[in-house]
């Protein structure tokens, strides 16, 4: 593009403060250094996580050994409904259930719904597909109404945020293919790599110096080790005939856009439901960055309201 893209003042204002503070790449950290700029990152830059009255961790059965969650809830008891399950971003390979701790009481407290976040095996001790059959084995335990959740559950909204989004894609494809015991009512990817980004317009232009690098893509690729042909791993390649409905969010400033962008006009094509959100002048990891560019509060109000009114034309 000749134009230089639109960038929101209080983006810019981060932008510039991350450029003065420099550092190095994330490719020339140790694995423990980089997990460790992520949690730095989202600690100074998001807002302080909302006092819900119930917080809970919890374990769920999985292929390799118990699986951690945690439990977040704006009420102590429910009666049935939807309940939301959340997968954190940071590439497969740097998020926990601390980096997005946040962001998730944000999420429960304004869909005003139980949330749960799933804390599956990170690459590159577990490459690809662990995360995903993780995900995949917390979403259907999670659709059971299991006694520890102590919420009876008549369907799924799952929800993430980069590789959590690319998750949230995949976990769709699996329970559409092999249903759960509830259906998957809404799904919800924010900032997904949907599909292979490499050569694509947006990597090549926001490839340093918008958060995410192209350097930090081909780092966390090289860790996960996926296969550039299983639907997994590239969900644009899955069966988009029975997908659920969906709100799909990109950030117009991100390396991995025209990923987001490619599955919202897939599911467009196979005539599926779907608002898509392009929130403008904003970067990667937007929804975590809340405190440090206050517009960015105003963008994730913006995509409740469409899970809201997603919900609302459901029949759960």
């Amino acid at each position: 593009m000749t134009d230089t893209p639109y960038i929101r003042p209080d983006m810019k204002a981060f932008l510039d403060a991350l450029a003065a503070i420099g550092g190095p790449k994330i490719a020339e950290m140790t694995l423990e250094e980089a997990r460790a700029s992520y949690v730095a990152l989202h600690g100074m830059a998001d807002r302080p996580a909302r006092d819900l009255p119930l917080v809970r961790d919890l374990t769920c059965p999985g292929p390799d050994g118990d699986i951690r969650l945690r439990l977040y809830d704006a009420r102590e008891a429910r009666e049935p409904g939807p309940v939301i399950t959340f997968y954190h971003g940071g590439g497969f390979v740097i998020g926990d259930l601390e980096t997005h701790h946040n962001l998730c009481t944000e999420i429960a407290a304004l869909m005003d719904l139980p949330l749960v976040a799933v804390d599956y095996r990170r690459a590159p001790e577990h490459p690809f597909p662990a995360a995903i059959d993780d995900c995949e084995a917390a979403t259907r335990w999670i659709a059971s109404s299991p006694e520890g959740l102590g919420r009876e559950v008549t369907g799924i909204v799952t929800i993430g945020d980069s590789a959590g989004g690319t998750a949230t894609l995949a976990v769709g494809q699996l329970l559409a293919d092999n249903p759960a015991d509830v259906p998957v009512v809404l799904q919800v990817p924010i900032f997904p790599l949907a599909s292979n980004a490499m050569g694509s317009t947006s990597l090549e232009e926001f490839a340093d110096g918008f958060i995410l690098s192209k350097v930090a893509v081909e780092f966390f690729d090289q860790a996960y080790g996926a296969p550039r042909d299983d639907h997994r791993a590239f969900p644009i390649l899955g069966d988009h005939s029975k997908a659920p409905p969906t709100v799909l969010v990109t950030a117009s400033l991100d390396p991995i856009r025209d990923s987001g962008r490619d599955y919202a006009k897939a599911l467009a094509d196979a005539g599926r439901d779907c608002v898509f959100l392009e929130m403008q002048g904003v970067t990667h990891s937007f929804t975590n960055i809340r405190q440090a560019v206050p517009s960015t509060q105003g963008d994730l109000e913006r995509m409740i309201a469409a899970m809201k009114f997603m919900l609302g034309n459901s029949a759960q």
